[in-house]
């Protein structure tokens, strides 16, 4: 019923340069909005956005979510319905300033040392080794892996923006063990049931999680806390911000800054000017 509104979308996206991943995932939460409203599409209106989103609030969704089924539904009023849309109207939901989980390197270990699967064991140890998203370890592919210069190569990352990351030496070892094994082509983490394809961030986050209890770790976290560890742990140990900014593929320093306050040792001891000696101006 809707699917050439869908279509619609994809195209004026894909006129702008959105990656791939936007696309796709902004022409799914416009279905959801459409199918919620069931109406005909020349008699929507701002206020169904309104209701649509206090239905998925309701839900207790994230604000992410919630945020980019907002901005979907938007282009969709300018892109293709070439509707006003007022931000006064609509108002977008405002991002939580809850610092995130980080786990400890010994419960990170815990976790990598319960995942009894190989494969499934690899993919989390890349993950955090490496600091990426979850849906940057399922797109990798052998290629990317550079064992001589030991760094990943990161396609189409957040932004539709390419990068290079940390390849540690024991992550290499453990490649290098789940390859004899499994003896990947083309995809480095192919899924099971199709080889043509690659893990699902679903897959992984499933697994992570069953780790996590087993090790019996309490704490809320997600596999994107991996990401958020290895930043924090890399702060504690003396890398500078901006290096790990570079790492972690923020266009933002704004957006790595959040890690100095989930590493307030490393803020705080810093010597004060007043209990040491320092040169003037000249």
């Amino acid at each position: 019923m809707y699917e050439i509104y869908r279509q619609s979308l994809i195209k004026e996206m894909e006129l702008r340069g959105y990656s791939p991943r936007s696309i796709e995932s902004y022409s799914k939460y416009l279905l959801r909005f459409l199918n919620f409203t069931n109406k005909p599409i020349d008699s929507l209106v701002p206020e169904d956005l309104k209701s649509f989103l206090y239905f998925l609030i309701s839900r207790k969704l994230s604000t992410s979510y919630i945020n980019s089924a907002y901005s979907s539904t938007q282009l969709f009023f300018t892109l293709v319905l070439k509707k006003p849309f007022s931000l006064n109207d609509v108002p977008r939901i405002k991002s939580s300033k809850k610092l995130p989980v980080v786990l400890s390197r010994s419960e990170v270990d815990q976790i990598i040392s319960a995942t009894t699967n190989l494969k499934h064991r690899a993919i989390l140890m890349t993950t955090y080794s490496a600091g990426l998203r979850v849906s940057e370890a399922v797109r990798l592919k052998v290629s990317d892996v550079d064992s001589n210069n030991m760094q990943l190569h990161i396609h189409s990352g957040k932004g539709d923006k390419d990068r290079y990351a940390i390849l540690s030496h024991q992550n290499l070892l453990l490649l290098r063990e789940y390859f004899k094994v499994y003896r990947p082509t083309d995809w480095l983490f192919p899924s099971g049931a199709n080889s043509s394809m690659h893990l699902t961030s679903r897959t992984v986050q499933k697994t992570f999680k069953a780790s996590t209890l087993k090790a019996g770790i309490l704490k809320p976290v997600t596999v994107h806390t991996l990401r958020h560890s290895f930043a924090t742990h890399l702060l504690i140990a003396g890398t500078d911000i901006y290096t790990i900014m570079q790492l972690l593929g923020h266009t933002s320093i704004q957006t790595t800054s959040i890690y100095l306050h989930l590493a307030p040792s490393k803020v705080l001891s810093v010597i004060s000017p007043l209990d040491r000696e320092v040169s003037d101006f000249e």
